[in-house]
């Protein structure tokens, strides 16, 4: 049986081109290495843009070396076993966040044994995945705006997505307008509220915003809000019919399975690091392919775009989409010791010959 070796963690932060905030200037990401008995090597990582790096090196550093080392190395294996054991610090957030580390390197090092990648190992769907412009810009002036959604037309995109939530929905309505205006009619536009909204409060704002024709409210309701979201969901069906979006928040499949079986949400986006790793991802998707849900992985896109490639087409069902927030891919950052393993290009993302998952940090 083959045994985990050896297993280390650094945390490193990546500056950002473009920040996400006064307070937001880097992200932080903990890179991680695993070396199996048999010889074969892994590396992963865990992430979080700027709350908990440092504890999330610490669980990976402690809690989770000790776990390891000795215990059966095929990915996947660990999983359920390391969460009930993480479960008294916590069922998801830092735990799960951290527990990607130890699951993205195990995975890399399998798929690396294997001599393939990660699209060669589970076997790709489709060649391509459309890939839609975003970014973190609710702080951005309206000039500014507008400016990135040409920037995106110009680069090729057909969906955008941009974050909403001004104290007066006005401002946010002539905002989008002038979106909707460099996008055109038939570009999608995806609107993010990043939990900034109460219930009524969102109901009253996606009355007015339905003006613009949004794809998806993403976050309209505090994360973890199940009723709300289920409340928001009846309200929108009976009135412009805009579909909710959650799951970057969401930190592990058994939540995933409360919003999808109750119909608070008809689409989900599940954070690959923030689920704990390719493990809990796939199975996030094929629940939600039983409930005729779509999957459009949050952020990521070096890693979540490789497992969009991957995912099963559901009849009925919009294939996944890639989110590509610019100027922040690990790429584009030249954060990556290798070529970053996939390219995006006139709003598509495709796979780049590497190995394993292809992400290493410099």
């Amino acid at each position: 049986m083959t045994t985990i070796a050896s297993f280390d963690a650094r945390l490193l932060r990546v500056p950002l081109t473009r920040p996400w905030a006064a307070d937001v200037t880097s992200v932080g990401v903990v890179a991680t290495h695993v070396v199996r008995s048999d010889g074969a090597e892994g590396w992963g990582f865990s992430w979080t843009p700027q709350i908990g790096a440092e504890a999330v090196h610490a669980l990976l550093a402690n809690d989770i070396t000790k776990f390891a080392i000795g215990r059966p190395a095929d990915p996947g294996s660990e999983w359920l076993d390391l969460w009930r054991h993480l479960h008294e610090a916590g069922g998801g957030g830092l735990t799960t966040i951290a527990m990607a580390g130890l699951n993205t390197a195990l995975w890399d090092a399998e798929i690396r044994a294997a001599g393939t990648s990660l699209t060669g190992f589970l076997g790709a769907q489709r060649d391509r995945v459309r890939a839609y412009g975003s970014g973190v810009n609710l702080h951005y002036s309206a000039e500014e705006l507008v400016a990135q959604a040409r920037r995106w037309v110009d680069s090729g995109f057909d969906a955008v997505k941009v974050k909403v939530g001004k104290p007066d929905v006005a401002e946010d309505l002539d905002r989008l307008r002038a979106v909707r205006e460099v996008l055109g009619p038939d570009r999608a536009l995806m609107i993010d509220a990043n939990q900034r909204w109460e219930l009524d409060q969102a109901t009253r704002a996606l009355e007015v915003l339905a003006d613009v024709a949004p794809a998806w409210i993403e976050e309209p309701l505090r994360a973890d809000d199940l009723f709300g979201h289920g409340e928001l969901a009846t309200r929108l069906r009976a009135s412009s019919g805009i579909p909710i979006a959650v799951g970057e928040n969401l930190h592990n499949v058994f939540r995933f399975d409360d919003f999808l079986r109750t119909g608070a949400a008809q689409i989900v986006q599940p954070n690959i690091v923030r689920v704990g790793g390719i493990t809990p991802f796939l199975g996030i998707a094929a629940i939600a392919a039983e409930y005729g849900a779509a999957v459009h992985p949050h952020l990521l896109p070096e890693l979540s775009g490789q497992l969009a490639l991957t995912l099963r087409a559901v009849d009925g069902v919009p294939e996944p989409m890639a989110e590509d927030v610019e100027d922040a891919g690990f790429g584009d950052l030249g954060a990556l010791a290798d070529p970053s393993p996939v390219r995006i290009a006139d709003g598509t993302l495709t796979d780049v010959p590497h190995a394993g998952l292809g992400i290493r940090f410099s």
